[in-house]
Order: structure tokens, then sequence, then C-alpha cells
């Protein structure tokens, strides 16, 4: 059992096969037992990322219908998801000015720390941070977060 944040880009590939889709399911199997945690915002980025695939034509309509399905499913029964609180929007604003990150990946990296600190206070030291996204798994390795990237679980 791991405690596990994903942000979009980690996340979407549990809805669309890409390369590291079939690790990613393993992490989410309700056999591995882990914990996952979400920002709020990756339900409207998940949701997003379909409906762009679908637009360009990489994917089909009933390949969409069904993705997005599932992910309302688990968004609502199998992820933890975290509010954005003042506190994170404040720490995000800090984040800004430090790593440069697009606005959603700044909000990504803030909710983890926060998740990060609260799991800290309960004992629970491990956290890791799973993206797809270059640039901001080099801030959250800059922040202390242990990082893993599916893209690299072909």
């Amino acid at each position: 059992m791991a405690v596990l944040f994903f942000d979009s880009s980690g996340l979407v590939k549990r809805y669309i096969a890409e390369t590291g889709t079939a690790w990613v399911i393993g992490l989410l199997h309700p056999s591995a037992a882990n914990n996952i945690f979400i920002a709020n915002i990756t339900g409207i980025e998940v949701a997003s990322a379909i409906a762009r695939r679908l637009k360009i034509g990489s994917i089909s309509q009933t390949t969409a219908e069904k993705a997005l399905n599932r992910f309302k499913r688990d968004f609502a029964k199998r992820f933890v998801v975290v509010e954005l609180s003042q506190q994170i929007v404040e720490q995000g604003i800090l984040l800004a000015g430090d790593y440069g990150l697009r606005g959603y990946d700044t909000t990504q990296l803030a909710v983890a720390l926060a998740i990060k600190n609260r799991l800290l206070k309960s004992g629970i030291i491990s956290l890791t941070f799973i993206s797809a996204d270059d640039d901001l798994n080099q801030a959250a390795q800059a922040e202390g977060l242990t990082v893993d990237n599916p893209n690299n679980h072909p």
C-alpha cells in the first residue's frame, strides 16, 4: 500500500491508452490498496483531456464516452479529492513565482504539498507525486516530493 498523488497528466493514462497506461492501471487497481489523492481541478482537466482527444479524432465517440463515465465513477468513489483552500491558493502564488509553471500545474503542486504536510502531521512520511509533466516533476522534486513519471513505465 502506498500513498499517491496524481496530477491530471498521470491520471488521464487510466482512461486513455498512452505510454504508462498499464503501470497506472496497476497502481489504481483496488487490489493494490493504494490511497489515491487528487486535486478537485483534476476533474476538469481529465474531462477536458478526454474531450480534446475526441475532438482531434485520436479516440472514438464510444471510447470517449466510456472513458468519461469510468472517470466520473472513480472521481465520485475511488479518489480522495482535495478542495482548494485559501492556504493552498496562497502556497500556489508563492510556487508560481518560484517555478513559472502553468496555472493548473502550480495548483497541482500546491495541493500535493498540502497533502504531504497533512500526512506528515499524521505520521505518514511517504507520498509519491505521479505526473507525466517533466517541468512539474522537476518542481515537485525541488520541493522535496518523491516523483514518478508514468512515461518511464512503458
